[in-house]
């Protein structure tokens, strides 16, 4: 645990620095960052995202979207919080499953996301991951994101692994080819 609390403190003073909310040193990619931890020190990532996120000391303007809040504002905007369970009872969990991955697609949550005017400084925190599978992918969402947040720094806080070329949510799920972003610390 204490390697985990090293980097985040890491963490918190890298964001800060202008090299990071600058994009230097990607050679011209975009300024996505993936930080990856072991799913079982979610609590303690969550703990730490949630003091970061209220730290009114932050030199960069911390913008955090919680994908599972955003999924659930969606389904709140559709109306349909409330009926998900009878209908995963009624048709079961696949249909629902295939619904839901409809109505909340990567438009959906960028729309719930976009933001004007970026400002120098913003730094587009993700959180959540984990808590939004199977509805959203993180590397679809990404990908998605880029045209949107091109001059702002994202970082992805990714309860798995990224090896530069694939994420794998949790260390169990098959992996998922993503090659835009860049492991930190």
């Amino acid at each position: 645990m204490s390697n985990l609390m090293e980097r985040l403190d890491s963490l918190k003073t890298l964001i800060q620095k202008s090299d990071f909310l600058e994009g230097k040193g990607l050679s011209n990619e975009v300024n996505i960052r993936i930080f990856c931890y072991d799913p079982k020190d979610e609590m303690a990532v969550r703990h730490f995202t949630e003091k970061l996120a209220a730290d009114q000391d932050l030199t960069c303007r911390l913008i955090e979207y919680n994908l599972y809040k955003v999924f659930l504002s969606i389904c709140d905007d559709k109306r349909i919080t409330d009926k998900v369970p009878p209908q995963e009872e009624k048709k079961g969990k696949q249909f629902v499953l295939d619904q839901m991955k409809r109505l909340a697609s990567n438009t959906a949550f960028i729309g719930k996301m976009r933001y004007e005017p970026h400002e120098p400084g913003d730094v587009i925190l993700i959180t959540g991951v984990g808590e939004a599978f199977p509805f959203i992918r993180v590397h679809a969402l990404l990908d998605a994101m880029q045209p949107h947040f091109s001059d702002v720094p994202i970082l992805v806080m990714y309860p798995g692994t990224f090896d530069g070329h694939y994420v794998k949510l949790f260390d169990v799920l098959t992996s998922n080819p993503y090659y835009r972003a860049f492991n930190v610390i």
